[in-house]
């Protein structure tokens, strides 16, 4: 995959870097906020009078960040999409040359309804993937662990309190991605099976009616149809335990948080816009957590596709050097 992503790696490496723009800009706001209530409106450091100047300052500042993050988030969506359609354009032009390559044996081995998927469902998968490493995984990494550690700046406990909830976070995500992710290679042959299906029986309709095999060709694409739900209703049913388990675990984070806050405040340890900001921080970390669940879904079906489409490009033609002359040792025999 490395060869095709070569040729685009600086576009995917700028995108990265507005990225990286992007998230920093949502973590620098929860602290200007924090001040903006501490100091502003509560005027913890003035003796109770706030700070309407101060607002208005702050106020202008998050929303120049604002602005600033949604153009970093703008141009990454740009050099995101022309890196990966490119890619994906190299991909595709390459598994379908080699295709033209095949002999008639080769190409019932692959099946033409498999082939017609690599050349469409995996490359964009593929694609997929690449966005999913330049957009989502840089993002997610950034938020998360650039999240914590503004928790650990804002309050000790804040951070451990995260710290603790983070390994049971990533154990029920690593239990059912281990078993989301061996379905998906079979979607994508149950995929295959659907396409064969309905190419055989668009080309050969008029020998259907003729023979009078409507009622098995229905019985044939229902059974394959079929078992492709089953499948996808499986993967769905695991993440769908998935998602609110882990939105469980991070409320559970936020609760503790307010309610060791809440002591704190008392005894003057923080101030509540502290409090603020590390809820706020608690949910973008939620957020990312939640995103990198939808990554390793893309990155797993980006995979199996990568894998299927390996096994085109690393196919050697059995026909080299031009065609068939016609050749044969009977060929100088005299009738």
């Amino acid at each position: 995959m490395w060869k095709y992503i070569k040729n685009y790696f600086w576009l995917a490496l700028i995108a990265g870097l507005f990225m990286i723009g992007e998230v920093a800009m949502d973590l620098v706001q929860p602290g200007i906020m924090s001040r903006i209530v501490d100091d502003g409106v509560l005027g913890l450091g003035t003796g109770g009078a706030g700070d309407l100047s101060l607002i208005w300052v702050l106020g202008l500042q998050m929303i120049g960040l604002v602005l600033f993050g949604g153009f970093c988030g703008s141009m990454n969506n740009v050099f995101v999409h022309i890196s990966c359609q490119n890619i994906g354009n190299k991909m595709r032009k390459n598994v379908f040359r080699r295709m033209m390559t095949f002999s008639f044996p080769q190409m019932d081995q692959f099946g033409t309804g498999s082939l017609v998927t690599r050349v469409t469902n995996d490359v964009n998968q593929v694609q997929l993937l690449v966005s999913t490493f330049v957009r989502g995984m840089i993002r997610t990494l950034v938020l998360t662990f650039g999240s914590m550690y503004c928790m650990f700046r804002l309050s000790a406990s804040f951070g451990l309190i995260v710290l603790c909830a983070f390994p049971f976070i990533l154990g029920c995500m690593a239990i059912c991605l281990g078993k989301a992710t061996p379905l998906f290679s079979k979607l994508q042959v149950q995929l295959d099976s659907i396409n064969s299906i309905m190419q055989e029986d668009v080309s050969g309709i008029r020998i259907i009616k003729a023979c009078v095999r409507e009622a098995y060709e229905k019985i044939r694409f229902g059974k394959a149809n079929d078992a492709l739900i089953k499948t996808q209703l499986r993967v769905l049913v695991i993440f769908a335990f998935m998602n609110p388990t882990i939105n469980a675990l991070m409320y559970l984070v936020v609760a503790l948080i307010c309610w060791i806050g809440a002591g704190q405040v008392q005894n003057g340890g923080v101030t509540p816009g502290t409090i603020m900001a590390a809820i706020t921080y608690t949910t973008q970390m939620l957020n990312g957590i939640l995103m990198l669940v939808m990554l390793f879904q893309n990155i797993s079906k980006g995979m199996a596709s990568w894998k299927r489409m390996k096994e085109v490009l690393h196919s050697e033609p059995e026909l080299k050097d031009g065609g068939f002359h016609g050749d044969t040792p009977q060929s100088d025999k005299q009738f």
